[in-house]
């Protein structure tokens, strides 16, 4: 899988893709939906999806695709690799992203949770997948948050399709097992080759899992936390577990935005304007 895009710039998002199957745009399709890396303080999240024609599904669990979580990493890419031989029907799309993007998200002005996230990066997989000219037909999706209520947003957004949202969808559905696949080798490939854009001095690339109750990730997280910048971009700062070390190690910083608007109202005399005076209270 080639992420080089991302490695350019893992500041945002990034969509990766497959070539479109020629019969994907000619028969009706089944469209699997799952995530890597919704629950870890480090790494990017990595939405995918993964298709094929209805007349070769038993094509696609004749590989004996799987939930990615009952694999082994070199299963997964050793069946990543059969999907992408037999990409004269499988077709895939992913989007990655950020750990910056996360949680700047989630601690914007106005709020963006993590399932609005989720539902709204899925949602736009599936445009993507449409825009492209796939013949999506059924759509099968591991849940995010309840699964009758996501089941009935998505299918108020796809009403030509047939949706089906399920809690361990990846175990039930080849499709999904397939989706799994792709988002965890691709997010494994993201983790391993991470390109930090900090002068990190001794930087130690044993994270751990990434999970925040793992202690190796937990000691990984104080040793490369700065004092006053904080964590590195491929930490998820708005992760409980990476706030709790900000409050122990980093220090307290004071906005000077009002001191420096204090000092030109002295420039401009006593009290300055009116409107100066609103800035301040």
């Amino acid at each position: 899988m080639d992420l080089s895009e991302l490695e350019r710039d893992n500041t945002g998002r990034c969509r990766l893709n497959s070539p479109v199957p020629a019969v994907c745009r000619k028969e009706p399709c089944v469209l699997g939906i799952d995530e890597a890396g919704r629950g870890p303080v480090l790494g990017p999240m990595v939405y995918a999806i993964c298709y094929c024609p209805l007349t070769r599904l038993a094509d696609l669990e004749a590989l004996k695709v799987a939930d990615s979580k009952t694999l082994s990493e070199s299963e997964r890419f050793r069946l990543f690799a059969k999907m992408e031989e037999d990409g004269d029907f499988v077709g895939w799309a992913l989007d990655v992203l950020s750990p910056n993007l996360i949680s700047t998200s989630m601690l914007g002005r106005v709020k963006y949770n993590l399932n609005s996230l989720s539902h709204d990066t899925a949602t736009g997989l599936v445009r993507y997948a449409l825009d492209q000219g796939v013949k999506v037909a059924q759509v099968f999706v591991d849940t995010v948050g309840p699964p009758e209520t996501y089941q009935k947003w998505l299918q108020q957004r796809f009403p030509g399709i047939e949706v089906t949202v399920k809690a361990k969808a990846d175990a039930l559905f080849p499709v999904v097992s397939a989706a799994s696949i792709c988002a965890k080798v691709a997010r494994d490939q993201a983790v391993k080759n991470w390109q930090f854009v900090e002068k990190l001095r001794d930087l130690d690339a044993d994270y751990g899992s990434g999970y925040p109750n793992d202690p190796k990730t937990k000691a990984w997280l104080r040793k490369h936390v700065d004092p006053v910048f904080g964590f590195p971009q491929f930490v998820r700062f708005s992760w409980r577990t990476a706030q709790s070390i900000l409050e122990t190690e980093a220090e307290d910083v004071t906005c000077v935005a009002v001191s420096l608007l204090q000092g030109g109202l002295a420039d401009r005399g006593s009290g300055g304007t009116r409107e100066d005076q609103v800035l301040l209270q």
